[in-house]
């Protein structure tokens, strides 16, 4: 429908309409050109004057308009002599064009009836607005983004674009500075969201398109301040300022120069959103069994919260039961005592606790404690019977009508627990336990998880004392780290820490550092980690025993199921089995659906549980040898399917164990990104082992990951641990391979010298081991550094070097690659139309290849050929494409440096709103050359503000500019002084 927003059709159940086949509604856009559609058919709406006709009738909504009011809405005050017949006349072509009923003549005037709800596009912005209006009010302000962006995008171009009169011409200005009205809305909940880093590029073209509106510069200076871009921000209000005493002759507005010097003052209170405050708890008195609640309690107020509204709740319920599980320390029992005791004004009739003992090899029969609870609710004991079922049933009896918290701690299953639930109105129970009691009907679970690292570092500061943390902010932290945020070690450590003065919070830190010693640090007096999760160990079956130790041995924030079927060398359903049974226990967690994690202490539990009890020794290494295969036989299955026809991976170490294989390049790039992390920790582990020549093949294949941007820097401080890894080893390929990374790592962001440094290292070793592959790449990356240096010729040769050894190889999809970077090779020695000629070429064999990542390369380089040719709208269009394909493959970089070469052509062909704006985007985005390309995009930034009169915020671009320039060492700093030196002087 050539683009144009479609207004939701409507239908009533029940209708006519659904017995018989539907008739097309009629639909109307006045949110730009006046249209109608007959379902998905466009109608002839006819000339400028009918169409004025047409909007004045539509937006009156149902009311009617005389003949004189739409005369003076469709020519003014200088109708023509025929004004009313033409009127009719155009009104007659409208009613053949409509449904019959749909224009109606009545009192001389006319109106349009009967339209069904949603028919015009105006009359949905409006329902959409109020209710985003709504949502944001309820403080949803997700959904109320949704809504409104959904009423923006209603507006198709100018409204009543076309039409003549002065009532359209009202109606213009009314619906446009509503509009605008709307998109601040947008934008201010876009802020209160912390979306502030992509907002600067959208406010940047909209202040230039509307610079005397107020509001957008004050969310521009927001958003720039949130963006730790200050001196912009303050540039924003000099700019606004003085374009206001020019034009209008005032001064800003009272807010705008309250924000301004709010941000002169470094006002916190603008650094983030503020959230709302946490509710209070509720304040916490026939049995009074509790225990007594710790003095130090710390955090946990959402758990409070949520707990005691439970508790609250009882009242008028069956029963209301709430279950907390996690893994052993994590503060269970803490927590629970605490909102029991906060709840015990509304249990006037008694609070009942036992530890049921479940984490242990014994755990508490149900009749027994049911005889306990008995007797403290005044239950003789003559008259307790001996079974469980009765018991339990004059438990209930004895509840009755009473109002009892009941605290059941530490329970094995939801078996143990179901005898001892009160059962009766106005009761409620509390159960604490490792596992989670999914099968306990009707219950509100609640899985604890480790303190914030805040909440974490207070409780440290309550035990310790002020004074000392205070002197020692940062050990502390490293303290309550090493405690992986778990309550128990914490408690631990700072009660060690308390009870010796001559210790410093350093002393402690560095002791916790020693992973292999991190556990036996942590006990003190009867309390001790390891001796909590060896309670959790000893009752597992073999079977997850050995699942437990052999998955702790895998460095990773976390690991997927099929990555675990690898380590144990097990079927996915069956290991699937056993991870969800160590999640039971709490041993283990259930990151998300297929995936899991241990606590940093549980890992390193497991792990001395494994050199321990892991038999023969062998099988741990073999556990890590089918990670690291899977790992790479899966990343070579991604790198297939995003290079099609690449050789590279014929020339990869080969796996023993299979990876994963995948239908489409969506699903193989949501694995590589989803597992970055993961793969990356494998190839770091793997130094000093035999493993360490495949980790290097891994790290290579995965080389994807550095230019989206999202893993640069752990690529990066992995691919520097693999280099001193294979040169202590010895193994020239492999030290070849890791410094060809590394290479290209430095090169992607920009560090030349180092980047060169390192190419020259990799030749030398991948030339000695003749390693063919890894001689054609790094032939690349050197004359890629070359045109970074200007030395053209030079470039020139290591591009020939390359396409010389690809050729060879028949790696056609990395040739054409390459011929893309001779062709900035021969713009830099000013041969332009060869430059065009090489960049077209090596588009046509990546367009031969298919939509891969490398076709966006090659519309890349022809479009900085064509912009070097002065041919714009061409070099446009392969911007374009390359953006989109970027954009799908998820290289984030490519995507940032894109839009800086689209803002470079509008910066040439004079438009520099647009060239704003792309440069936003590209600073937004990050871009492909580090600090240095970020200096170019400020650079170019700038010299579009100056144009647009924004002579201080371009100022401060380039002053910012310069800086990175200067502490790079590069060329350009010059350029840039004399920007500012004539800015000055302006």
């Amino acid at each position: 429908m050539d683009g144009v927003p479609r207004v939701p059709e409507q239908r009533r159940p029940g209708s006519a309409q659904d017995a018989a086949e539907p008739a097309a509604a009629l639909r109307f856009g006045v949110l730009g050109p006046v249209r109608a559609w007959r379902g998905e058919e466009q109608l002839a709406t006819g000339s400028p004057q009918q169409r004025a006709l047409l909007a004045a009738l539509l937006l009156r909504e149902g009311r009617t308009a005389t003949a004189a009011e739409l005369i003076d809405a469709v020519w003014g005050e200088e109708p023509p002599l025929q004004a009313l017949a033409a009127l009719r006349t155009y009104a007659s072509r409208l009613r053949k064009i409509l449904d019959a009923g749909v224009l109606v003549s009545e009192s001389g005037g006319y109106a349009v009836r009967g339209l069904p709800e949603g028919a015009l596009d105006l009359g949905v912005a409006q329902e959409l607005a109020a209710e985003a209006e709504k949502a944001r009010g309820a403080g949803d302000l997700c959904q109320a983004r949704e809504v409104l962006a959904r009423a923006l995008a209603l507006w198709d171009g100018e409204v009543l674009a076309g039409v003549p009169g002065p009532y359209a011409e009202a109606q213009r200005v009314r619906l446009e500075e509503w509009r605008l009205q709307l998109l601040e809305s947008r934008l201010d909940m876009d802020l209160e969201q912390g979306c502030h880093a992509e907002a600067v590029s959208e406010l940047t073209a909209l202040t230039a398109e509307h610079p005397l509106r107020e509001r957008l510069r004050e969310l521009l200076m927001l958003a720039l301040y949130r963006s730790g871009r200050q001196a912009e921000a303050l540039a924003v209000y000099a700019d606004t300022r003085r374009l206001l005493a020019d034009e209008l002759g005032v001064d800003p507005r009272p807010g705008l120069r309250e924000l301004q010097q709010r941000i002169l003052q470094a006002d916190p209170a603008l650094a983030e959103p503020s959230a709302p405050a946490a509710e209070p708890a509720a304040v916490p008195v026939r049995p009074a069994q509790l225990p007594a609640t710790v003095p130090d309690f710390t955090g946990r107020a959402s758990f409070v919260s949520e707990l005691g509204e439970v508790l609250a709740s009882a009242e008028g319920r069956v029963m209301a039961v709430s279950a907390l599980a996690g893994i052993g320390g994590v503060g269970k029992t803490t927590l629970a005592v605490h909102v029991a005791h906060q709840a015990r004004s509304a249990f006037p009739d008694g609070q009942l606790y036992v530890d049921l003992q479940g984490a242990g090899p014994r755990a508490a029969e149900p009749e027994t404690v049911l005889g306990s609870f008995l007797r403290a609710l005044g239950t003789a004991d003559s008259a307790i019977p001996d079974s469980l079922e009765e018991r339990a049933a004059l438990y209930r009896s004895v509840l009755d009508g009473r109002r009892v918290l009941v605290l059941l701690d530490n329970a094995r299953d939801a078996a143990q627990v179901r005898p001892l639930l009160p059962g009766t109105e106005g009761c409620a129970a509390l159960v604490t336990s490792r596992v989670r009691m999914v099968d306990l009907a009707g219950a509100h679970l609640v899985d604890l998880d480790v303190m914030s690292p805040d909440e974490a570092l207070s409780l440290f500061t309550k035990i310790v004392g002020e004074e000392r943390v205070a002197s020692e902010r940062k050990a502390a932290l490293d303290v309550v780290a090493a405690c992986g945020f778990l309550p128990l070690a914490i408690r631990i450590a700072a009660s060690r820490l308390a009870a010796r003065r001559t210790w410093t919070v350093s002393v402690l830190a560095a002791k916790l550092a020693d992973e292999r010693r991190r556990l036996d640090e942590l006990q003190a007096g009867d309390l001790a980690v390891k001796a909590t999760f060896e309670l959790g160990y000893g009752a597992m079956d073999p079977a997850q025993a050995r699942a437990f130790r052999l998955l702790g041995l895998a460095d990773g924030p976390d690991i997927s199921l099929a990555a675990a079927a690898a380590v144990l060398d097990l079927p996915v359903d069956e290991t699937e089995d056993l991870l969800e049974a160590l999640v039971d226990t709490s041993l283990l967690e259930s990151a998300a659906p297929g995936r899991y994690r241990y606590h940093d202490l549980v890992r390193l539990y497991a792990r001395a549980c494994a050199e321990r009890d892991e038999q023969p020794p062998s099988e741990r290494e073999a556990a890590l040898s089918r990670l690291l295969d899977f790992y790479l036989a899966t990343t070579a299955q991604v790198y297939a399917i995003e290079h099609p026809g690449d050789r590279l991976t014929d020339d990869l170490e080969p796996t023993r164990y299979p990876g994963l294989s995948f239908d489409e390049g969506t699903a193989a790039l949501d694995w590589l990104y989803t597992e970055a992390g993961q793969l990356l920790a494998c190839v770091r582990q793997a130094a000093g082992t035999e493993r360490l020549r495949r980790a290097v093949d891994l790290l290579w294949a995965a080389k994807d990951l550095t230019e989206s941007g999202a893993n640069s820097h752990q690529y990066e401080m992995t691919a520097r641990a693999t280099c001193e890894a294979t040169r202590a080893d010895g193994h020239d390929r492999a030290e070849g391979r890791a410094r060809t990374v590394l290479s290209d790592v430095l090169l992607v962001s920009g560090r030349i010298q180092p980047a060169e440094q390192e190419a020259r290292v990799a030749m030398e070793l991948a030339g000695s081991a003749q390693d063919s592959t890894a001689v054609s790449w790094v032939a690349n990356n050197r004359g890629l550094i070359c045109l970074h240096e200007s030395r053209f010729a030079d470039g020139k040769v290591f591009f020939d070097q390359a396409l010389e050894g690809l050729r060879a190889a028949g790696n056609r999809p990395f040739e054409a690659t390459v011929l893309g970077n001779l062709s900035r090779a021969h713009l830099g020695m000013g041969n332009i139309a060869k430059a065009v000629e090489m960049a077209q070429h090596g588009l046509a064999v990546h367009t031969e290849i298919g939509r891969t990542v490398r076709l966006a390369n090659g519309h890349f380089a022809l479009g900085v050929a064509l912009t070097r040719a002065g041919r714009y709208t061409e070099a446009l269009s392969q911007f374009s494409d390359a953006l989109g394909i970027f954009n799908g493959h998820r290289q984030r970089l490519w995507e940032g440096v894109t839009h800086f070469r689209i803002a470079e052509v509008h910066a040439a062909d004079r438009r520099p709103s647009q060239a704003a704006q792309h440069a936003e985007q590209a600073l937004a985005l990050g871009c492909i050359g580090g600090d240095r390309m970020q200096g170019n995009v400020l650079t170019l930034l700038g010299r579009s503000l100056y144009v647009l009169g924004q002579a201080d915020r371009a100022r401060a671009c380039w002053r910012e500019a310069l800086s990175l320039y200067e502490q790079n060492g590069a060329g350009e700093a010059n350029a840039v002084r004399a920007l500012l030196s004539s800015a000055a002087a302006a």
